[in-house]
């Protein structure tokens, strides 16, 4: 049997959700005002049990650019899915992500040479899911479909819809600049697919501005136009996007969805000495954080996470939604229990001064 849940959401954290876009067709949710001497008019979420994953709470919804596509706005990330976490590891994982309210996932078919693909589309088969997931994959670097090259493009995508299990991708991205193909051929080849209803929108990955100008152009011409873009953005690592590709984006109305969110789980705070680190690749991407810039910016995430009762990993996903340009930030989990501090991060609204002091120790 399911049980009924009642959650109180922060004042800011409900208020534009959209109930049917959230749960499936079984799960009630009945929204209620309750005032208290602290704020006024909190929301009160019932919310019936998923059967499959436990209650599913009701979290703020964004828009993802101009899209007409709303979701959670923090992207599960796919790229540890058949590398560094098998099947039933990264079952584990979707199912809290999915029965905490979680909707959006972010994939390629380059992540483990398509198993992460693979993965994602065998869960959403036995969990019956694909209606309520926002499926976002990239294409271009995958061993055998590399680059954008028109013929390349279009069967990459239906790599990836055989190992998705699906016949539409929600948003497509191409995943880096191809120099050696035409822009405009490869977004024709695009814009086939659009037509043909296997892509709904379309997203460039780690695109330099001046191709992103570019690509506007084309799109004032007919061609599909970005919608979204994915880079490389969090406290430890601002420069390569701050600047023209911040600029661009605002000035074309795209998303941003940051990826290494968490700057390889460095702003997690769980690894703070050279002690600590695992003598891999990883722990040599983390290395690059541990210097005195590194402890400052952990020591003020401390404090603030501290006094909104939240991980670390919480607030530094909170600053990147404080951007004007960002969306959802995309980030990774390694196991289940790690998920509700990712997705809390949508509940949490920084104050001015704590946004401030980031800035000041990030920079």
């Amino acid at each position: 049997m399911a049980r009924r849940h009642s959650y109180r959401a922060s004042a800011g954290g409900v208020a534009g959700a959209t109930i049917a876009e959230l749960v499936a067709g079984s799960i009630e949710v009945r929204a209620t005002d309750v005032a208290t001497p602290d704020a006024p008019a909190l929301r009160v979420e019932t919310v019936e049990s998923n059967t499959l994953s436990g209650p599913i709470t009701v979290p703020r919804r964004t828009s993802l650019g101009e899209t007409g596509i709303t979701a959670h706005p923090l992207a599960l990330g796919g790229s540890t899915f058949g590398w560094t976490l098998g099947s039933d590891e990264a079952f584990a994982v979707l199912d809290r992500f999915a029965g905490t309210g979680g909707d959006l996932l972010d994939t390629a078919d380059s992540y483990a040479s398509g198993r992460s693909e693979s993965i994602i589309g065998s869960w959403m088969a036995s969990r019956r899911t694909r209606d309520r997931m926002r499926v976002m994959t990239k294409v271009g670097r995958h061993s055998d479909r590399r680059g954008l090259a028109p013929l390349d493009v279009r069967a990459a995508v239906d790599d990836s819809l055989r190992r998705l299990g699906t016949d539409r991708i929600d948003v497509l991205f191409l995943h880096g600049d191809d120099p050696t193909v035409p822009l405009e051929e490869s977004l024709g080849a695009v814009g086939t697919l659009v037509a043909e209803g296997k892509v709904r929108s379309v997203g460039a990955s780690d695109f330099p501005p001046e191709r992103l100008i570019e690509a506007r152009v084309l799109a004032a011409n007919g061609l599909p136009r970005f919608e979204l873009l994915t880079t490389r953005y969090n406290l430890m690592e601002r420069r390569p996007f701050e600047g023209a590709t911040e600029l661009v984006a605002h000035a074309q109305g795209i998303g941003v969805l940051p990826y290494f969110a968490l700057a390889n789980g460095f702003l997690g705070g769980r690894v703070r000495r050279r002690s600590e680190m695992r003598h891999d690749a990883r722990g040599a991407r983390l290395a690059r954080h541990l210097g005195r810039r590194g402890h400052r910016v952990l020591a003020a995430i401390d404090e603030i996470a501290f006094a909104h009762g939240v991980q670390p990993a919480t607030i530094a996903l909170a600053w990147l939604l404080a951007k004007p340009t960002v969306v959802a930030p995309v980030a990774s989990a390694t196991r289940p229990e790690q998920v509700e501090a990712l997705l809390a991060a949508a509940s949490v609204e920084l104050h001015r001064s704590e946004l401030v002091e980031l800035d000041r120790v990030s920079s």
